[in-house]
């Protein structure tokens, strides 16, 4: 095992990084806490603008790659140097909250200027590289699917099909890209570890009264974009008998997919988070409803299982309300593990802290996910107030945001230090 060094002792400044969260909450904030800041909006263009300037006044070199993946490299090592990246996302829910992807990513620009500073202050170099990422189209809200640029960025999707993709208005990710100035031209090879700070999304620390969790798996998805299709008509006179109601089929599998859960506890989540109507009008059969269907399992099997189970609830609420179906989409996400180095990682720089690392799933998506087919990965999470994501009230408090960049802030100082080998000595990536 490689001997590892004593590392200089690192301090974030936790009013800075409240600065921070404040400065760029201005962007798409509303008054009661909301965030609406929709990839490559107006108001994400601001916020990536207000990050870009960032990354020059602290001496970060800004990048920017062609599918709108934003950067801040601080080469202290030098060419050839392995790079930790650090960071999330800046785009968010439509009312969403502030703190989702928000904080991961100016977390990693208080923890790098921390520890750029504590090596300064030592007289010493560093065995590792550093980089801010900001994800583009994250949430998945806009665009479909999620984890789009980091997909993009691990080879995952192609470029050409990503920025095809087109929003509810018809704009493609290529026009939304040029109409913020985020069409970008750099290289960014792919870094030798991943970090993400993240607020849990869940209830499990806050319920345990702790402070902080690596998530050490993550679940599979299975996500179709559906259409039922009907006969559009009046809703008076039109004999109930002779409808094709499209929103009718489309309530039986909403129904159905809610019952489908309780044969597998609590390892199978569903979810149709948006559903568009046509022509949606009081008076008026509908004649298409789309629905964004979501199959969430940390086993594989199960979630074989469960499309299995959805294919036969389809044709079933076809037949039920007399219409037929089109698939027009399916994106599917393996589950996995973590990078078990960082998690050890995570676990000695908590304890520094003096706080045990609860190990957690992530039923949701992050970047890292992505980021985890090409590298050593991992998503560190702090409590946020009752569970709550994507909503206004949505809150991690001043202190816990501190607290988990703070663990960042030491885990990044142990790379600098030793550099990949310290992953390698906590465990490696199997």
């Amino acid at each position: 095992m490689p001997e590892t060094k004593t590392p200089p002792p690192v301090r974030i400044d936790p009013a800075r990084l409240q600065a921070m969260m404040e400065g760029v909450c201005v962007f798409g904030g509303g008054s009661d806490g909301a965030l609406t800041r929709l990839t490559l909006s107006r108001e994400d263009g601001q916020a990536r603008d207000w990050l870009a300037a960032w990354f020059s006044a602290h001496g970060l070199t800004p990048k920017v790659d062609a599918i709108g993946n934003q950067f801040g490299v601080l080469e202290l090592a030098g060419p050839g140097a392995p790079t930790v990246m650090v960071g999330s996302h800046l785009d968010s829910q439509p009312n969403g909250g502030r703190f989702d992807g928000t904080l991961g990513v100016l977390a990693a620009c208080e923890a790098i200027l921390s520890v750029r500073g504590a090596l300064d202050a030592a007289g010493l170099a560093s065995a590792c590289n550093f980089a801010v990422a900001n994800w583009t189209n994250e949430e998945g809200a806009r665009f479909q699917p999620s984890l789009l640029g980091s997909s993009v960025f691990t080879g995952a999707a192609e470029l050409d099909w990503a920025l095809a993709r087109r929003d509810g208005d018809g704009i493609t990710v290529a026009e939304a890209l040029s109409r913020i100035g985020y069409a970008g031209t750099d290289a960014v090879p792919v870094p030798d570890a991943f970090i993400e700070l993240h607020i849990e999304g869940g209830p499990i620390l806050e319920r345990e009264g702790l402070r902080f969790g690596a998530f050490t798996r993550y679940w599979g998805a299975t996500k179709y974009r559906l259409a039922f299709l009907g006969r559009q008509a009046h809703t008076g006179p039109t004999p109930m008998a002779e409808r094709r109601d499209a929103l009718l089929g489309a309530a039986y599998l909403i129904a159905d997919l809610k019952a489908m859960v309780a044969d597998y506890g609590l390892d199978l989540h569903t979810s149709v988070g948006r559903l568009e109507v046509r022509p949606n009008s009081p008076n008026t059969v509908p004649s298409e409803a789309v629905l964004f269907i979501e199959l969430r399992s940390g086993s594989p099997a199960i979630l074989k299982e469960a499309e299995l189970r959805l294919k036969a609830a389809i044709e079933l609420a076809c037949a039920r309300a007399e219409v037929g179906h089109e698939v027009r989409s399916i994106d599917r996400r393996a589950a996995g593990p973590m990078a078990p180095g960082l998690v050890r990682l995570a676990e000695r720089a908590g304890a520094a802290n003096g706080t045990p690392t609860r190990h957690l799933d992530t039923i949701g998506g992050h970047d890292a996910v992505s980021l985890s087919a090409v590298c050593p990965a991992v998503v560190l999470a702090v409590p946020c107030r009752g569970g709550v994501m994507h909503h206004p009230t949505e809150f991690t408090s001043p202190e816990d945001q501190a607290f988990g960049t703070q663990v960042l802030a030491d885990m990044l100082m142990i790379l600098a230090t030793d550099g990949m080998a310290a992953i390698e000595s906590e465990g490696g990536r199997s």
